[in-house]
Parts: C-alpha cells; sequence; structure tokens
C-alpha cells in the first residue's frame, strides 16, 4: 500500500487496518494528544480506574497499540498482556515499555485460553474491527466467569448543539490537525468517518449485550464524545 493510500474503507478489511496503523505508529500518541486537545489523558484515566489494576489481577489490553494504557495498568502491579493486531503498533510498544508483554493477535480470533483473563479491555478499537461483535464474544471467552469487561469508544456526544461541532471537528478540524503532525493524515479521514458510522452509547451497549455480557453500564466523557461502557461476564454464559 502506497503512502498516499494508507487509510483503510469502513468495509475494514483487516490487513488494510493493520497497515495503516502500522504506518501511524511512531508519531500515533502525539497525533492523539493533539487531535484531542490533550482530553485523551482524562478518558485514560477514567478508563484505567474502571479496569481496577491491581496486583495479580490478569488484563488483556486488546488493539493496545503503543502500549501506553497497558504500561499503567502494569504499573499499579497489574499482569498485562498486550495485543494488537497492527506489528507497526508491537514494534513500536515494545520499544517504548520493554516491561510490558506485547503479542502480535486477531481479535476475532485471540491467541488466548478460554478463561485466561480477569478483566478484557479495549481502548478505540472495537470500532476497527471487522465484526466487532465476534470480538465481544472472544473477549467473553477469554475472560472468567465474573470477570469484566472495559470498552472505551468514541460515542455520540448527548447534546445537540454539541453534537453538530463535533461533526464538524471531524470533517475539518481534525483532518488539518492529523496533516500537520501524523505520517498518515489519510488514516485520521478514515477515522472520523469511522467515528460517524459507529453505534452511540445504547448500540453499543445492545452489542455487547448481545455477545453474552451483562450487566452493561456505561459512563459518557466530554459530554458523550467518549463513552466508557463496563460489563460482567456470567458465571453461566447462558444467563
Amino acid at each position: 500500500m502506497s503512502p498516499a493510500s494508507r487509510r483503510a474503507s469502513l468495509a475494514k478489511d483487516p490487513g488494510e487496518v493493520a497497515s495503516m496503523f502500522d504506518a501511524v505508529a511512531r508519531r500515533y500518541d502525539l497525533t492523539n494528544d493533539l487531535a484531542s486537545l490533550f482530553q485523551v489523558r482524562m478518558w485514560r484515566a477514567v478508563t484505567r480506574a474502571a479496569v481496577e489494576p491491581a496486583p495479580g489481577r490478569k488484563v488483556l489490553d486488546l488493539a493496545a497499540g503503543t502500549g501506553t494504557s497497558a504500561a499503567g495498568y502494569a504499573a499499579a502491579g497489574a499482569q498485562v498482556l498486550a495485543c494488537d493486531f497492527s506489528a507497526g503498533m508491537v514494534a513500536e510498544g515494545r520499544r517504548r515499555h520493554p516491561g510490558v508483554h506485547f503479542v502480535v493477535g486477531d481479535a476475532m480470533n485471540l491467541p488466548f485460553p478460554d478463561a485466561s483473563f480477569d478483566v478484557s479491555t479495549i481502548s478505540y478499537g472495537l470500532r476497527n474491527i471487522q465484526d466487532p461483535l465476534r470480538a465481544l464474544k472472544e473477549m467473553a471467552r477469554v475472560t472468567r466467569p465474573g470477570g469484566r469487561l472495559v470498552v472505551a469508544e468514541f460515542s455520540t456526544p448527548v447534546h445537540p448543539v454539541l453534537r453538530r461541532l463535533y461533526r464538524s471537528y471531524l470533517g475539518t478540524v481534525l483532518p488539518a490537525a492529523a496533516h500537520l503532525v501524523s505520517s498518515s493524515s489519510q488514516a485520521y479521514d478514515y477515522l472520523g468517518e469511522s467515528i460517524l458510522a459507529w453505534p452511540d452509547q445504547t448500540g453499543l451497549a445492545r452489542l455487547m449485550h448481545q455477545a453474552g455480557w451483562r450487566g452493561v453500564g456505561y459512563k459518557n466523557l466530554s459530554g458523550g464524545i467518549v463513552a466508557v461502557h463496563r460489563a460482567t461476564r456470567p458465571q453461566d454464559r447462558q444467563d
């Protein structure tokens, strides 16, 4: 894939998406800081509190990217496994965080045994998976009964005025900011399109319930620009 075409379509072909993230790995966190006006750091802190990393707790950080969140979980004493299907992201994560265990893996076919983790979490990655329902079922499979799921994802602002402003931002300001700092600004064209095409808060909650998770709830951040969803794998997945 040439530099000019390093973006995925909304069909979310896994090869295209992985290649797109390979291309932006080195400046990914910087671009996220600037594009979110540094709110991503607050969003990350709220997600970390929901994950509740603690000594001995086994955490799967899926779509871990360069490992920024995984490193925070590890610093709290959790046993963290950072998994991403972009080899470029994993390579950058290993370079930055040599103490974190990284694995290249596909969210739709996770390379882990059943009930391996106490908590499975994914931040801003579920939207990029070709079959998110299948990924949510895979996360349920590898999470122990009674274990938890935490999903941080871009969502739908609740106030109509903010919603209109946000749509305008995604179409104008975000691409311009990405052009200044990202190695592949076309990837951020896809980012805006994928956010607009993604289900709202209740839509994602229904998808999680359909995948077998229970006790699904969510918290809006920044007026609903981001939502952090939480759920529990039931003791009997047939509940």
